[in-house]
């Protein structure tokens, strides 16, 4: 069974940045879309930035130009860079694949961007 392992959340200034890191246990072979959720209070779990095997990337338009999707097969990982930080960023972070079809998702990390 695949598990997702989420590090690197945690509280920013505006403006500032952060890197959060997923470790994907087991192979990747099989993974179509790797990327990042979140769902901030009162409000539903949305699409941050996702990228496909064959590297085509989305994003939601609320990120574009300050966060960055990457992944790294040998190591088995997805990391979502973020910057210029914004206090509506502020939500929970999941890491999120979709393997042979099948949706798994990380336990969530908090990020909080706050003066």
């Amino acid at each position: 069974q695949v598990q997702l392992v989420e590090s690197g959340g945690g509280l920013a200034q505006p403006g500032g940045s952060l890197r959060l890191s997923c470790a994907v246990s087991g192979s990747m072979l099989g993974i179509g879309v790797m990327g990042w959720y979140r769902q901030a209070p009162g409000k539903q779990r949305e699409l941050v930035a996702a990228i496909s095997g064959g590297g085509t990337i989305n994003k939601a338009d609320s990120v574009k130009g300050r966060f960055t999707v990457s992944k790294d097969n040998a190591k088995n990982a997805v990391y979502l860079q973020m910057n210029s930080l914004k206090p509506e960023d502020t939500a929970v972070y999941y890491c999120y694949i979709k393997k042979w079809g099948i949706d798994t998702w990380g336990q969530g990390t908090q990020v909080t961007v706050s003066s």
